[in-house]
């Protein structure tokens, strides 16, 4: 069953304002995995646990962020946006107040599932928000900023974490993150409102067939795994690269979180590449995009062999990490958009399943390819880039047999 709400943006206070607060919002779960990458090391050290140990923190956020947006999003289209927006900012206030004031790695793991949960609820309410009060070329041209502005977590975080860490330690990374949400809350109780369209019956049968029709779209499917892929990179790096530059070439903490800064910026170069090139042809732009993934993780592969160094390692990281974001900023537009009636739904199942795929997958690579040095790095790479271009194969052939067919 689904019913209208006429009043989509009356309960607005102000939509301008809305819609900024809404954009700053989607970086949030950007903030809350890469703000502490520079402190990795040291939380290990502080706390006498191993690498792998507290690199579990980010796993546990990534693995609970994901699983969350599955159900979520059904719950969201039902009941509304805002107030469950609300109620997960204030919990994750409560989340990273605890995590700066113990010492306890399983409590920091409980709070960081929280963390995870509460992100996926404001996350997907946001998105959701979106198509809610936009549509047409607006709606478009907004999806299509998602990458662009999500980067900006990546890209300020880890700077700032990196100054927070040597200057006040790792603890001060989440008053941080307690500060600007309640920041956030506060705006939001001012300016937003419910915009909620159409609630959907929150019926078990009708959600699993939805989810089934989404699955079964075979470029929706596969556009997921091109995501996890995509991002699946930028988080293997968030987990290995301190520990690269701070143990195997011995810089500080505030050099790791400018080299997580310029990699940040690549992904919003690709973000903007995408945006620029989005008229092309979408899977002929996207295999191209694959292969000059590939060809650099060669060099980097062959490079590194001959020259050791920081700067070597990052400006080969930089045009992965351009590429990855190009990747991320086409697929997500497309599979936030294939759905409109079901916004929440369809970005619930988008997000959850990437973050499910790259939580796993990357905490297994981590695992046999450790944080030890560039090599170890760029085979990681090369994981990653392989499953890219093999899924972009399959989609490059499934083009042509559909335009095969037209023809026909």
């Amino acid at each position: 069953m689904l019913t209208t709400t006429a009043t989509t943006t009356s309960e607005l206070k102000n939509k301008s304002v809305s819609t900024i607060l809404a954009f700053a919002l989607l970086p949030l779960s950007g903030f809350a995995t890469d703000i502490y990458i520079p402190s990795l090391p040291n939380m290990g050290a502080d706390m006498h646990i191993s690498s792998i140990q507290v690199q579990l923190t980010l796993t546990l956020f990534l693995i609970s962020y994901g699983m969350a947006q599955l159900f979520l999003g059904s719950i969201l289209d039902s009941y509304g946006r805002y107030k469950f927006s609300l109620g997960a900012l204030v919990v994750f206030i409560l989340a990273s107040l605890v995590i700066a004031t113990t010492r306890n790695i399983y409590i920091i793991y409980a709070m960081r599932i929280v963390h995870g949960i509460a992100v996926a609820i404001i996350v997907i309410a946001k998105r959701a928000y979106f198509v809610d009060v936009y549509e047409g070329e607006r709606l478009k041209h907004y999806l299509s900023m998602f990458t662009i502005i999500w980067s900006a977590g990546p890209i300020v975080a880890p700077f700032l974490g990196g100054y927070f860490q040597t200057t006040f330690g790792w603890q001060s990374n989440f008053y941080f993150l307690a500060a600007l949400a309640a920041v956030i809350a506060v705006l939001e109780v001012i300016y937003s409102g419910e915009t909620i369209r159409h609630r959907t019956e929150l019926h078990l049968g009708k959600i699993i067939g939805l989810y089934t029709e989404m699955i079964k779209t075979t470029t929706f499917s596969l556009g997921i795994l091109m995501l996890s892929f995509a991002y699946s990179m930028v988080i293997m790096y968030n987990m290995t690269g301190p520990f690269i530059i701070e143990h195997h070439f011995h810089f500080t903490p505030v050099v790791a979180g400018y080299c997580s800064l310029i990699l940040g910026l690549a992904w919003m170069v690709g973000g903007f590449i995408g945006k620029a090139l989005i008229s092309r042809p979408f899977f002929g732009k996207l295999f191209v995009n694959a292969l000059l993934q590939l060809l650099v993780v060669i060099l980097m592969i062959v490079t590194v062999n001959f020259v050791s160094n920081i700067y070597v390692m990052v400006l080969f990281a930089f045009m992965i990490h351009v590429a990855a974001g190009f990747t991320y900023n086409n697929y997500f537009s497309y599979c936030l958009a294939r759905f409109p009636k079901n916004a929440a739904m369809s970005g619930g199942l988008t997000g959850g399943m990437v973050y499910m795929i790259l939580s796993l997958l990357t905490y297994v690579v981590v695992a046999v390819i450790p944080a030890k040095d560039e090599h170890n790095l760029s085979y990681s790479y090369l994981v990653f880039i392989l499953f890219s271009v093999a899924v972009m194969l399959i989609l490059s052939k499934l083009n042509k047999n559909r335009a095969t067919d037209i023809n026909d």
